[in-house]
């Protein structure tokens, strides 16, 4: 499959009236770092395997089913995304805000959370395998292992 830049996404999301619309697009390991357009995303089944979402607006995304595994999502904004079955295993969400997100079936396995904040978030069934979750926020947190 092509690879598909960040230059072509943003096209799209202007195609498409202001939302992107990539459902099962192979990113895997794009650069989309500091970006702020990616808000209510559809990347459900997505593969961004080790891509660099460092800083990114994804506040109300749609992530079900992606495959995030290894991916830089240090300091993203995740307020309210969905996450469903999404595989975040070995990824830096270090200082990500996950408030009110949807992790329901989640793998986290061996993710980095350092200051991450899921306050009101969902974590029914999350795997949070060899996960430190000291200082993390759990305010209001539903339905997690905790």
């Amino acid at each position: 499959m092509a690879e598909v830049t960040k230059d072509e996404l943003r096209t799209a999301i202007l195609n498409s009236g202001g939302r992107l619309y990539a459902v099962g697009f192979d990113l895997t390991g794009i650069d989309l770092s500091l970006v702020k357009w990616l808000s209510g995303a559809s990347l459900s089944e997505a593969n961004l395997s080790g891509a660099d979402l460092s800083l990114t607006n994804l506040s109300g995304a749609n992530l079900s089913g992606a495959d995030l595994s290894g991916a830089n999502l240090s300091g993203a904004d995740l307020t309210g995304a969905v996450l469903i079955r999404a595989d975040l295993s070995g990824v830096d969400l270090t200082r990500a805000n996950l408030s009110g997100a949807n992790l329901s079936g989640a793998c986290l396995s061996e993710a980095d959370l350092i200051g991450v904040d899921l306050t009101g978030a969902n974590l029914a069934g999350v795997d949070l395998t060899g996960v430190d979750l000291t200082g993390v926020d759990l305010s209001g947190a539903k339905g997690g292992p905790f």
